[in-house]
């Protein structure tokens, strides 16, 4: 991009060029408006980031769209990403401490969570009848609580698979917002049929790529990181590293936790405590590259589910046409956070030694190996997502999506349908650029 120059002014400024701030302006662009996004990073696509490898890329971020991801599916095709199956075929490696039992009974207990579920206004979780019951306790306690000790370790898993986050980090209600918000949880949880059924030819980031061309280099300045957004009765003026943006309306889509490093004048009433207890979860993503998919030939479709230990979950990241292998581990939640603590050569041994014990001596020894601890990202401080421990969402939910004054708020974790998911930031991008558009008076 060209040098930043010290001030500029615009109709909208937009804070964050991942998916929900990019689509945002591009709605504004179609409406006559000029957007101005910028960004922290050297780079447009926030929590989706296809890193290059030798012999090819990989994908370091959020990755996968599922059936009901609609708004998500409308972008790739208005753009011209194409979607391909995420490899299904074969055996998924299994280990469960409990075995077929233990998941028989997990099983129960998620049909239960999705009867209660169904309960929750999904535009208003805290507006249930029994919220503030449910918000009141952790998801730890009532597994505790539910008589099927036997499941705990299963939960568990599915739980950090999911949120990225241990039981005890999330309010009972969080859990059962983000159960409604998906629809199911099989829809959050399956490949087939589920949200991890299809991944980007390219990989996602391409979306962002091709919506900041959309947008255009004028209207896009990166390295910029923003730290104050002060209001005034003509108008906000955006502070960031060596640019003073002057615009009409603010548009904020950035993950909770980031949003609470800028300094806002006025501050918005209760926002503070937002920010502070919408915690990310913590996330390391893993890829190793071989030759070949050889698992394959063995019936083996590289997915791995496990309830204990440094990686939990794989998945077959290899490319389309399957010209070489890729297995991509997960390693979330306290699991995690153990495995950050250690030395880079003894993290890597630890996940190796998984990826052998499961998909033979040949997993051990990959080509290239690539690890993203989202937690240690400065501009990302953690994924999948903001999760909020008990009491958040009856205290601060209600201030998710609420403007504050011509502050505006985007990102994945403010959507009603399929919170923290890239539908959610593209749906939340629509909404918030559908809010300036009609506070301007645009036609």
């Amino acid at each position: 991009m060209d040098d930043l120059s010290r001030d500029e002014t615009a109709d909208v400024a937009v804070i964050g060029a991942g998916l929900a701030g990019l689509v945002a302006a591009r709605d504004l662009r179609r409406a006559g408006l000029r957007p101005l996004v910028v960004e922290a990073r050297d780079r447009v696509g926030g929590r989706t980031w296809t890193r290059p490898v030798p012999g090819g890329a990989v994908e370091a971020g959020g990755q996968f769209i599922g059936p009901t991801q609609d708004r998500l599916a409308a972008l790739a095709g208005d753009l011209g990403v194409a979607t391909f199956a995420t490899y299904n075929v074969g055996r998924a490696r299994i280990d469960l401490a409990g075995g077929r039992e233990a998941y028989k009974r997990a099983k129960r207990l998620l049909t239960e969570l999705e009867g209660m579920a169904s309960e929750l206004p999904p535009e208003a979780p805290w507006a249930a009848a029994r919220a503030a019951e449910w918000d009141a306790q952790t998801f730890h306690d009532w597994l505790q609580g539910s008589g099927e000790q036997a499941a705990f370790g299963v939960m568990r898993m599915l739980t950090t698979a999911v949120f990225a986050a241990e039981p005890a980090e999330l309010s009972l209600l969080h859990v059962l917002a983000y159960i409604r918000s998906a629809g199911s949880v099989d829809l959050l949880t399956e490949v087939a049929g589920g949200a991890q059924e299809r991944r980007f030819v390219g990989g996602a980031q391409a979306l962002s790529v091709r919506l900041a061309d959309a947008v255009g280099g004028d209207d896009l300045r990166l390295g910029a990181p923003v730290h104050r957004v002060r209001q005034a009765p003509d108008g906000v003026e955006v502070s960031a590293r060596d640019l003073t943006v002057r615009a009409r309306r603010a548009i904020v889509a950035v993950p909770p936790v980031l949003g609470g490093r800028i300094e806002y004048d006025p501050p918005p009433d209760g926002r503070a405590g937002l920010h502070l207890r919408m915690a990310p979860g913590s996330t390391i993503k893993i890829s190793c590259l071989y030759g070949t998919p050889f698992w394959r030939d063995e019936g083996l479709n590289g997915g791995l589910m496990r309830d204990r230990g440094p990686v939990t979950v794989t998945f077959d990241n290899s490319p389309p046409d399957g010209s070489h292998g890729v297995l991509v581990a997960f390693s979330q939640g306290d699991d995690a956070r153990a495995l950050a603590r250690l030395p880079a050569g003894a993290r890597r041994e630890a996940v190796l030694e998984v990826l052998g014990r499961y998909f033979g001596e040949r997993a051990a020894r990959p080509s290239e190996y690539l690890e993203t601890d989202w937690a240690g990202e400065p501009w990302t401080r953690g994924c999948f997502g903001g999760n909020f421990g008990p009491g958040g969402w009856t205290r601060y939910g209600p201030l998710l999506r609420e403007p504050f004054d011509r502050v505006h708020w985007a990102g994945a974790e403010t959507s009603a349908v399929w919170m923290n998911y890239m539908e959610g930031a593209v749906r939340s991008g629509e909404r918030a650029a559908a809010e300036v558009i009609a506070a301007l008076g645009v036609p």
